[in-house]
């Protein structure tokens, strides 16, 4: 993809200004349960957990497109949508994963412990129920499950843009871990986390297009060019 420069504090104001979309009861039910469990308030343990969920659906959408692949190989159109949906689901799982891997860093640093929805069981339990229902959303409303997925990444992306709002001490926090450099070349710990927040408005966008709400893209100076569009 190719991507200009962008004012990532000015996309944070924008996350911050813009109206979320209007949610169904599913994706309405589903942050709820997320609240119940983690809590209200935005924390470092709470975004973790969102990123341990957020790479599921790419997964079970690529699992979807190789039976596609598999049965319709003589038909053009079908084995082009497909790999593009599992060209994309690929790069924005290997986007999410980054996410979980600077949260984990940014843990380490600040010496936080994970709360008690991180004992072994709970999150298994909650990884493996929302495989069965990406899975099945998958297989039977995929443009659905495109959607939801929006949704949900429309939710993050407003999740992130408060959470740097309410830690103004990262402004002045370097970014000096190696790792977290690999993942982008920020200088502070706010951008790192305004970065992930747009990662996760680019997803929710890339859901909009296959989906075929072409008009819900939020659009801004600098937004990656999509082979696919």
């Amino acid at each position: 993809m190719e991507q200009g420069k962008i004012d990532l504090k000015k996309e944070q104001q924008s996350s911050l200004t813009r109206t979320r979309y209007k949610y169904s009861l599913a994706a309405k039910c589903f942050f709820v349960t997320m609240d119940w469990i983690t809590g209200k308030k935005v924390t470092l343990a709470k975004t973790k957990l969102i990123e341990i969920l957020a790479s599921i659906p790419y997964r079970a959408w690529e699992v979807r497109q190789y039976g596609r692949l598999t049965c319709f190989f003589r038909k053009k159109e079908v084995v082009e949508e497909a790999l593009k949906i599992m060209a994309w689901g690929r790069e924005a799982q290997d986007n999410e994963y980054w996410h979980l891997r600077v949260i984990h860093e940014k843990m380490k640093e600040d010496g936080v412990k994970e709360p008690w929805y991180f004992f072994p069981l709970i999150p298994f339990v909650m990884v493996i129920s929302y495989v069965l229902i990406t899975r099945f959303m998958a297989l039977v409303n995929i443009r659905r499950a495109f959607l939801f997925n929006a949704e949900f990444e429309d939710h993050a992306e407003h999740v992130y843009a408060q959470f740097v709002a309410e830690n103004p001490q990262w402004e002045d926090q370097p970014v000096h871990n190696e790792l977290v450099k690999q993942y982008g070349d920020l200088n502070t710990w706010a951008d790192v986390f305004r970065r992930i927040g747009l990662d996760e408005r680019d997803h929710m966008n890339d859901s909009f297009v296959f989906c075929g709400k072409r008009e819900c893209i939020v659009k801004y100076d600098g937004m990656p060019v999509r082979v696919y569009e």
